[in-house]
């Protein structure tokens, strides 16, 4: 009988090394222990999602999207870990058919790492405000285009309005020079006598008024051409500015103001429920 190395001593040597070198999720599975950094800490370091870091640890390089995207993970995270990405990426090209990789844009690679943003709804604050201002400016225009449509008295009542009793009458213009008619004072005359009324004429040319109820709200700032008029109503007290108070006729209450007001004068007058007196 001879002694000699059997059939299966023949085979040839096979490295131990392979079976002893970690994988490559292995490694940086270890590596980011030994650095005592958490799954977190290396996502929130690298801007790799949670689910991707997990995968890679796991050699599941199927959620990087491609061989590309899965080097520059794989780089990514052994730096973050302190460890050398270069033996993991030849291990990785290996493992996955070796050779240098294609030329790929640098900004499709990026885009993977890159936490997007949360989608959010439409802005409805923003829609309401606008909404709200919209309507605002619609209401104030539509009183300023009714405090000059033509009709030549009316009444603006102020902070507590009551529906008039009659209608007043239009006064008719005349031409410049002809004699006119003092206003009528039929529009005032039913006036509430818990309210304040004041109706201003210009009877002798035009004049800039502004008026203000007690609140001080403004119902009336603009210009009064010759014989036209205005009223106004409030609860307590009107405040007039008259800016030619020389062509300017008052009633207060149904009762006709008798003043000495001088042409080109600015006035500021203030009148309440017991008025015709001056405030």
């Amino acid at each position: 009988m001879s002694i000699g190395n059997s059939p299966e001593d023949e085979r040839p040597f096979e490295d131990d090394r392979e079976e002893a070198r970690p994988s490559i999720g292995r490694a940086l599975q270890q590596a980011r222990i030994a650095a005592g950094l958490t799954v977190d800490d290396v996502s929130n370091a690298t801007r790799v999602r949670i689910a991707i870091v997990h995968a890679i640890e796991a050699d599941d390089f199927a959620p990087c999207g491609g061989d590309v995207y899965a080097r520059g993970h794989i780089r990514t995270l052994a730096k973050a870990v302190h460890l050398d990405p270069a033996p993991l990426l030849a291990q990785f090209s290996e493992a996955h058919g070796g050779g240098r990789p294609a030329p790929t844009p640098a900004a499709p690679l990026f885009e993977a790492e890159r936490i997007r943003p949360e989608r959010r709804g439409p802005n409805w604050t923003a829609a309401m405000v606008a909404a709200i201002v919209a309507v605002v400016g619609f209401v104030g225009f539509t009183a300023f285009k009714g405090g000059d449509d033509g009709a030549k008295t009316q009444v603006a009542e102020g902070s507590t309005p009551t529906a008039s009793k009659s209608a007043s009458p239009t006064p008719k213009k005349t031409p410049s020079g002809s004699p006119k008619s003092d206003p009528s004072d039929s529009a005032i005359a039913a006036a509430p006598q818990d309210k304040v009324t004041v109706q201003v004429s210009a009877a002798d040319g035009r004049s800039w008024i502004s008026a203000k109820d007690h609140n001080g709200r403004l119902l009336f700032d603009g210009l009064l051409e010759q014989g036209d008029s205005k009223t106004f109503q409030d609860s307590d007290k009107i405040n007039l500015v008259l800016g030619d108070a020389g062509v300017i006729q008052l009633f207060v209450n149904g009762k006709k103001i008798e003043d000495d007001f001088q042409p080109g004068a600015v006035e500021r007058l203030t009148y309440t429920k017991g008025d015709p007196q001056v405030g």
